[in-house]
């Protein structure tokens, strides 16, 4: 076995099972190690539920939704980098707001020190009141000072009610902006989890809130995972589905028993209990209440017309249950729309999911009205996410269970929402689990925040 930086031990092979991107920052970290992993997923592709589908309608690879990082997103992007793509995304420190009517509004970091550098959000957000920015600019300079870990667990809606936000704010600002980070809206997303978003997403530093957008269908960001684990002579084995796992083996539905040093269960919480079975999940205190976790959908659309319609990158849509579109094409003419936190679209037929962004897009773009629709695709993924809730922060478990299997996954305890940065932290913890060493030893640390949010947090 090798030793790692920090100590410990490398284990000579290691079984992941799943290989969304949890399982495959742990697969690839073991890897590069020198163990010999064997990933087994269920599905014939890699990425779980941050991938891409060949779309027979339209012949294209699409997203099953939009999913960007941001600046502070530090284990994603260490995890691309040893992925070899660290350039797969491009980059914008501009954020676009549309309005009802078209009216538009840019905000972007200005040179000052964090966390003055969003004041541009004061002078250049018109579609706030300016009592409203001036509250929100307040809240935002609390938010700098709060000791979330000393809160208790109720919806960040609460927070907003001591900092005296307006119901307008919540609508065109605070909703936008923590929906979209954590899939749930402001009534619902726990208040440590919202602040935390704030101060390392947008606070922390300038570089923090900046948007990266994958520049290839995502799952084209994953198949160098297979050389890296085939080099140190492990494979990654699609289409199979474990049915029974424990520390040291995992049985597949064709009967095949794989053994190993160590496992790794990378797959959805809601998975757990059909792979681990009942006696170990009702055993363990921590596994026993994964069951009582719930999800928030997610739901993409994507758009074809026939001439160009958005001219930015990405905006905001001011006030309607369409929250974000992104370009998808040089032109503007293929948009992909986003609504996260999407318990109210759920149930609707794809027709009438298509004319209700139709309606919000013609609403904030006027210009759009004359354009024909060539080409459409709505992507419902119902367990997108877990829900990050006030009642989920005593229900993640941590990353080692009493059977001995090692977890991974958005959804254990690491500090984060669901997010691909949570998913791959997930997995740099299962793999320092693995190999006996602490977390921070391949965990990458959070952007250091500038001198005035430290000023301002120990005040």
């Amino acid at each position: 076995m090798n030793t790692p930086d920090g100590g410990g031990r490398v284990p000579e092979s290691v079984i992941v099972i799943g290989a969304g991107l949890a399982g495959l920052s742990a697969a690839v970290r073991l890897a590069g190690l020198g163990a010999r992993v064997t990933v087994l997923e269920t599905r014939p592709k890699l990425g779980g539920r941050a991938t891409s589908f060949d779309d027979s309608r339209s012949g294209k690879r699409i997203d099953n939704c939009q999913h960007v990082a941001l600046g502070c997103c530090t284990n994603y992007r260490c995890f691309l980098d040893r992925l070899g793509l660290g350039d797969a995304l491009r980059w914008y420190s501009e954020t676009h707001w549309l309005e009802p009517g078209g009216r538009h509004s840019v905000t972007k970091p200005v040179p000052l020190p964090a966390p003055l550098h969003g004041a541009t959000l004061l002078l250049r957000a018109r579609f706030l009141s300016l009592r409203d920015r001036l509250a929100v600019g307040r809240a935002m300079l609390e938010a700098a000072r709060e000791d979330r870990a000393a809160l208790a667990p109720e919806p960040f809606s609460v927070w907003l009610d001591r900092h005296d936000q307006s119901a307008i704010a919540r609508r065109r600002f605070w909703e936008p902006l923590v929906i979209s980070a954590c899939n749930s809206s402001i009534e619902r997303v726990d208040q440590q989890v919202a602040l935390h978003v704030l101060q390392e997403g947008f606070l922390a530093t300038r570089w923090s809130s900046t948007i990266g957008v994958p520049r290839v269908p995502l799952m084209d960001l994953y198949e160098p995972a297979r050389s890296i684990i085939e080099a140190s002579g492990g494979r990654i084995i699609t289409g199979t589905s474990v049915v029974t796992a424990d520390r040291r083996f995992a049985v597949t539905r064709q009967g095949a028993r794989h053994q190993a040093d160590r496992v790794i269960c990378a797959v959805p919480f809601e998975r757990l209990r059909s792979v681990l079975g009942d006696d170990a999940m009702d055993s363990d205190r921590e596994l026993a209440k994964v069951d009582m976790l719930s999800h928030s959908p997610i739901l993409g659309v994507h758009l074809t017309f026939d001439r160009p319609v958005l001219r930015y990158p990405h905006a905001v849509l001011v006030d309607q249950g369409t929250q974000w579109l992104f370009r998808k094409d040089q032109d503007g003419c293929v948009i992909h729309a986003v609504i996260s936190g999407a318990d109210e679209w759920s149930a609707l037929g794809e027709q009438t999911i298509v004319e209700r962004v139709l309606s919000d897009i013609h609403s904030c773009i006027p210009d759009s009205v004359g354009a024909s629709l060539t080409s459409f695709r709505a992507v419902k993924e119902k367990r997108a996410t877990f829900a990050p809730t006030p009642e989920a922060r005593l229900l993640r478990p941590s990353s080692v269970s009493q059977s001995g299997v090692i977890l991974a996954g958005c959804y254990v305890q690491t500090g984060w929402p669901s997010t691909m940065e949570g998913a791959v932290r997930s997995g740099e913890m299962a793999a320092a689990v693995a190999c006996g060493v602490p977390a921070e030893t391949f965990v990458a640390p959070s952007l250091r925040p500038g001198p005035l949010v430290s000023v301002l947090a120990s005040a």
